[in-house]
């Protein structure tokens, strides 16, 4: 069993639908980078997804925390044509069906939340010896791998919020648990 520890990276102040798109966090928050730092296990290995947000993230925390590669399994969902889009650019039946109803539907090009259900869950088999990891990741595939784990519905799923730099914990392996989801420090 893993004791994995998913943070939130900084908040990007998109007022658009990002997912692959690169932006920066702002990090400008020492007060909840200390926090979250100080809830961390000391000595588990930290890693980000391969986008500058995560990685940022993952090094303000580091502090002393062993770095391992980007994991770009843990990245977050593909939005396809809806990528970097203002909600309102893409309004309409798919798109109420991608959110009240997520698990197979799909944006044009982009994932369904089975896929990165599926691609997150196999990214994380190859941590399944540590036992403890830190992952720096998205809103989208925590909530993804907290409702796997809790076995919560997609759509009850959606209902949480998983603030930027907020603190998700999961027990991964056999012995699967979830302990919390998106809790502020």
């Amino acid at each position: 069993m893993t004791r994995l520890w998913l943070v939130r990276h900084g908040p990007t102040h998109a007022k658009t639908l990002i997912g692959r798109t690169d932006r920066p966090a702002d990090l400008t928050d020492r007060a909840a980078l200390d926090r979250l730092h100080a809830a961390l296990p000391p000595a588990a290995p930290i890693l980000g997804t391969g986008l500058r947000r995560t990685e940022a993230t993952a090094d303000a925390l580091a502090r002393g925390r062993p770095r391992l590669a980007p994991e770009q399994g843990l990245r977050e969902f593909d939005y396809g044509a809806w990528e970097d889009q203002p909600f309102a650019a893409f309004d309409g039946p798919l798109s109420r069906r991608f959110f009240e109803d997520p698990g197979v539907h799909r944006p044009p090009g982009g994932e369904s939340w089975n896929d990165v259900r599926d691609r997150a869950v196999a990214a994380l088999r190859a941590y399944e010896d540590r036992p403890e990891l830190v992952a720096v990741a998205h809103f989208g595939t925590i909530l993804v791998l907290w409702a796997h784990v809790a076995d919560v519905a997609p759509k009850d799923a959606l209902a949480r919020n998983v603030a930027p730099l907020s603190l998700t914990r999961l027990d991964w392996g056999a012995a699967a648990r979830a302990h919390f989801v998106g809790r502020a420090l």
